[in-house]
C-alpha cells in the first residue's frame, strides 16, 4: 500500500513528487513509457524561472526527475493500463503490476493534436511548434504560419502577430470556427493574413523548417509557401481515457475540479494540463503539481489524525 501514487512524469507530476517526497510520503511516480510531457518535444525553453540561459526541454525534465529521485521519489517507467477508484485506489501497469494507493495524483497531461505529416515529426522543435507562448520568441521578425481555424489558432496568431514579421493562418475552409471576437481581432491585426481552403500536405526543410506544401481543397492544386516556422494549433486531447466514468470531465475530456486540485472523488487530486486548458505552461503545471501534493498531504493527515 502506497501513500501517494502519481500518474504522469511531466512538470506537474515531477513537482508533485518532489513535494510529496519531502513530506516523507514516499511517492511512486508511474511516469509512462514516454515520460517528460510536452517539453520533450521542445528544444530551447527561455520562460521557465531559474535559468539565466535557455535550457533544452528534455534537459529540464531530466534535471527535475533527478531532483525528485534524489529527495526520495520512486519511478516506474510504464504506462498505467487501468485505474480503479474504489478504496484503496488500484493502478495496473503494462507489465501487470497492481499497485494500491491511499491517495492518487492525476498528472497525465494533454497531448497536442498533430497533422500526422512526415516533416512534422522530423522538424518538431526545429521550426515546428505546438505552443506560440513557448516558442514564439525565437521567431522575432520572421515569417510564420499557423494551422487551424478555431479560437486556439487565432490566440496563437495574435500572440505571434506582435513578435513575428508576418503570420499566415492556414485554414481548410473559407470561414473560421473561432468566436466572433477572436475573428475581429485577427482580421484587424496588420501582421496577420489568411489563406483559405488550404491544407498542409507536408512541412519542408533540411534540418529546419523552410516552407510548407499546400493543397487547395476546392481546386486540388498544390503550391509551396515559404515560412520560417509552423505552429500547429488544431487543439489538444487531455490524457483522461483511463478515468472515464469515474472522474468528472467537461465536454472535451478535461478533468473538472471542485476546488484547488480536488476532483469529485475524495483522495484523488489533479494537476497540470489534464485539467488546465487555458494556460498550458510548464511553470503553471509545476505550480499545480505543488498544490496537488500539498492537498494530498493534508488529506492524508486528516485520514490518520
Amino acid at each position: 500500500m502506497r501513500n501517494i501514487v502519481i500518474l504522469g512524469g511531466g512538470p506537474a507530476g515531477l513537482t508533485a513528487a518532489i513535494y510529496a517526497a519531502r513530506a516523507n510520503l514516499a511517492p511512486l511516480v508511474i511516469e509512462g513509457g514516454e515520460a517528460g510531457g510536452q517539453l520533450m518535444l521542445t528544444t530551447l525553453v527561455e520562460n521557465y524561472p531559474g535559468f539565466e540561459d535557455a535550457v533544452m526541454g528534455p534537459a529540464l525534465m531530466q534535471a527535475t526527475r533527478k531532483q525528485a529521485e534524489r529527495v526520495g521519489a520512486e519511478f516506474i517507467t510504464e504506462d498505467a493500463t487501468e485505474v480503479a477508484l474504489g478504496r484503496p485506489f488500484v493502478v495496473t501497469t503494462q507489465s501487470g503490476q497492481r499497485i494500491e494507493a491511499r491517495a492518487l495524483i492525476v498528472a497525465t497531461g494533454a497531448s497536442a493534436k498533430l497533422l500526422g505529416l512526415p516533416g512534422e515529426g522530423r522538424l518538431m522543435g526545429r521550426g515546428v511548434s505546438t505552443c506560440a507562448t513557448c516558442d514564439g520568441f525565437f521567431f522575432r521578425k520572421r515569417e510564420v504560419v499557423v494551422v487551424g481555424g478555431g479560437d486556439s489558432a487565432l490566440e496563437e496568431a495574435l500572440y505571434l502577430g506582435n513578435i513575428a514579421k508576418s503570420v499566415t493562418v492556414l485554414h481548410r475552409r473559407d470561414t473560421l470556427r473561432a468566436s466572433k471576437i477572436m475573428q475581429d481581432r485577427a482580421f484587424a491585426h496588420p501582421a496577420i493574413r489568411f489563406m483559405w481552403d488550404s491544407v498542409v500536405e507536408d512541412i519542408l526543410g533540411d534540418g529546419v523548417v523552410s516552407g510548407v506544401r499546400l493543397r487547395n481543397v476546392k481546386t486540388d492544386t498544390q503550391s509551396e509557401h515559404k515560412t520560417d516556422g509552423v505552429f500547429v494549433a488544431i487543439g489538444h486531447t487531455p490524457n483522461t481515457a483511463l478515468f472515464k466514468g469515474q472522474l468528472e470531465m467537461d465536454e472535451n475530456g478535461y478533468l473538472k475540479l471542485r476546488e484547488r486540485s480536488l476532483t469529485n472523488i475524495e483522495g484523488v487530486f489533479a494537476a497540470g494540463d489534464v485539467h488546465d486548458h487555458t494556460y498550458r505552461q510548464a511553470v503553471t503545471a509545476a505550480g499545480f503539481g505543488c498544490v496537488a501534493a500539498m492537498d494530498a498531504e493534508r488529506w492524508l493527515q486528516s485520514q490518520t489524525g
